[in-house]
């Protein structure tokens, strides 16, 4: 697999990386009652990310891409199924509540992963990064306390259960560091379609939605790939928490992208979800400034 080992060269691939899946909620937004077809979209979604990623693999090292699904172990299993319930759970937040508060809670992964490492890998918390998690989970508070409806409620508990997905895959990446990533990924794709066909199935629904809706499902998907493709690329010359912190472009760019009156959303954040969302940055900016004594 192609990979930059500059710094300088890797991180505005990783930059561009978070700013594709900052796209992700403006997609969402685009579709017909995405809110009405979860389901659906998470069978397209999950499909077009297992085939992508796959013919991705098949290209780069041919039949022998197959040969990854051998070495996945448990690790990846556990990966492959926090990530896949990270982007079930992600639908039905932001379809649940708005695109700020979803993207703020994914904001909060890397304190999430930090824990996830503390308590499963014995990995050693900084006092700067427990400083962090605090100041992130004051804004956290914040954002629940002015989301008291039942429905904008419930998107930020599927929020967070998304961003606590997120972070089970990274942690299991961290656990074997030569299980294969992108198989993994693969794994959750088709964790997506299995449950979606079996609550499909249950509730007897059709399984395509719109082709209108069938497109948007699949343009989420790619960009998904993309995202992650150019994520892996530049992440062998970037440390990890670096890394992390460089690809909350998503956030910024989604909150944005959601926001800008001229692409037809104008979905502008509350005030809490303002208040909220600023402690939340500052506790990225401060890890940011104190990573290189943690």
């Amino acid at each position: 697999m192609f990979e930059l080992k500059n710094e300088k060269t890797a991180i505005p691939v990783v930059l561009f990386a978070g700013l594709l899946w900052s796209f992700g909620p403006l997609v969402v937004r685009y579709m017909d009652e995405p809110g009405l077809v979860p389901w659906q979209y998470i069978f397209a979604r999950g499909l077009t990310i297992f085939i992508l990623l796959n013919l991705y693999l098949y290209f780069e090292e041919g039949k022998n891409f197959l040969k990854n699904y051998l070495k996945v172990g448990v690790s990846g299993l556990i990966g492959g199924s926090g990530l896949g319930i990270a982007m079930i759970t992600f639908i039905y937040s932001i379809t649940n509540t708005s695109a700020a508060i979803t993207l703020l809670c994914l904001a909060a992964m890397p304190f999430f992963t930090a824990l996830l490492g503390f308590l499963f890998l014995k990995e050693k918390i900084s006092f700067n990064v427990w400083v962090a998690i605090i100041i992130a989970s004051i804004g956290l508070i914040i954002i629940a306390l002015g989301n008291t409806e039942k429905t904008s409620l419930l998107g930020l508990i599927f929020g967070m259960t998304s961003s606590i997905g997120f972070s089970v895959f990274s942690v299991s990446l961290r656990w074997r560091k030569e299980t294969p990533k992108f198989t993994t990924v693969a794994i959750a794709g088709l964790f997506c379609v299995i449950v979606a066909l079996i609550f499909i199935a249950i509730n007897e629904y059709t399984i395509l939605s719109s082709s209108y809706n069938g497109a948007m499902f699949s343009l989420h998907g790619t960009i998904v790939c993309m995202g992650l493709i150019l994520y892996s690329i530049g992440s062998k010359a970037i440390p990890a928490a670096e890394l992390t912190l460089l690809s909350l472009t998503e956030v910024i760019g989604g909150i944005f992208w959601v926001w800008l009156p001229f692409l037809g959303v104008n979905e502008v954040p509350s005030a809490n979800t303002i208040i909220g969302g600023f402690f939340l940055f500052m506790s990225i900016i401060y890890y940011s400034l104190t990573i290189k004594t943690n």
